[in-house]
């Protein structure tokens, strides 16, 4: 992935957007300004931002994705889409906006262990009380893989030196000053958790 505005396209994003959607809906209904971690392609932000129009969608992401983002941006002409700023957790500092939300898909196992445990705990320090993280992607339970092909997934991940996929006991561990209000099953064996700030 370049800088040139060029737009990419991600088959995942395309298949859950959707039900992903539904739920945002629910769940951001009091929301005003939500920061996506990791907007990757940007198709999420803009299908997410044209069905949110209530809420201002702050996109974020490395800068080798900026191209994309943009692009995909240009095309919707969305006014409550805000331009990507370049954000890594343990590289720049957590932005300075009036966010009640977040919301992150397919990020946690791409992190190293050390970002995932430091996303957890930046977004229950920061976010501001009663504020929502919606957070999606593949989860262990219990110690165990929800199925066959996450088990296979995984051993790729870290084969690649991603981090793998987290357990949902870990995350709650790091995730102090959050409450794991809900685990919603979805589809392709992944799962929304929704947090809230106490």
């Amino acid at each position: 992935m370049t800088t040139h505005k060029t737009k990419g396209f991600s088959p995942s994003c395309d298949r859950n957007k959707q039900p992903i959607l539904e739920r945002l809906c629910v769940h951001f209904k009091a929301c005003k300004h939500v920061l996506e971690i990791g907007s990757g392609t940007g198709q999420h932000a803009v299908f997410f931002a044209e069905h949110l129009s209530h809420l201002m969608w702050h996109t974020s992401d490395m800068l080798d994705y900026h191209g994309s983002i943009q692009a995909w941006m240009a095309d919707a002409n969305l006014p409550n889409l805000v331009a990507p700023m370049e954000f890594h957790f343990g590289k720049q500092a957590w932005p300075r906006l009036d966010l009640d939300g977040v919301f992150t898909a397919n990020t946690t196992h791409i992190m190293p262990r050390d970002a995932a445990q430091l996303m957890m705990q930046t977004i229950a320090s920061q976010l501001k009380s009663g504020g929502v993280f919606c957070q999606y992607g593949p989860m262990n339970v219990n110690g165990e893989y929800t199925s066959e092909g996450n088990r296979e997934f995984d051993q790729h991940l870290q084969q690649s030196g991603c981090g793998g996929i987290r357990d949902l006991a870990e995350l709650v561990e790091w995730a102090e000053g959050m409450e794991l209000t809900e685990q919603i099953a979805m589809p392709a064996n992944n799962f929304l958790l929704v947090w809230k700030v106490r």
